[in-house]
């Protein structure tokens, strides 16, 4: 065998592992916290915003406004989804008092999923 091969075959196999080894922990990283739910339920107030954002990695963000108590400064409820099929389900209910079923992701690694740790499952009408 030739000297210089089995150096450049190291060389290879160094960058290797340096560029695939944290890919290949964001990935595993993603899939974990994503496929595991630390806590879901349901939030009910009125559906103030919908919207599409982000620069690379679009999702839908929003904002439920929580019944608050009369002359209390209402809590507000930020959310994501990355569904196009809910978010044309909550810009059709934008305005309304509405029951939103989440999931609690903690831990997501990047924005690209969402800016929020929790995703909405479902959406409907409150009284339905």
């Amino acid at each position: 065998m030739i000297p210089g091969l089995i150096k450049r075959h190291k060389l290879v196999t160094g960058v290797a592992l340096v560029v695939a080894l944290p890919i290949l922990v964001l990935v595993l990283w993603a899939t974990i916290t994503l496929s595991y739910t630390y806590s879901s339920g349901e939030r009910a107030g009125f559906l103030q915003k919908v919207s599409k954002k982000g620069w690379l990695c679009k999702t839908w963000e929003g904002e439920l406004q929580l019944s608050a108590m009369p002359g209390a400064t209402p809590e507000i409820f930020t959310f994501s989804t990355r569904s196009d099929s809910i978010a044309a389900v909550l810009n059709r209910l934008n305005g309304q008092r509405v029951v939103l079923d989440y999931q609690q992701h903690k831990g997501v690694p990047t924005a690209c999923f969402g800016d929020t740790e929790y995703f909405i499952v479902g959406a409907r009408l409150v009284g339905q």
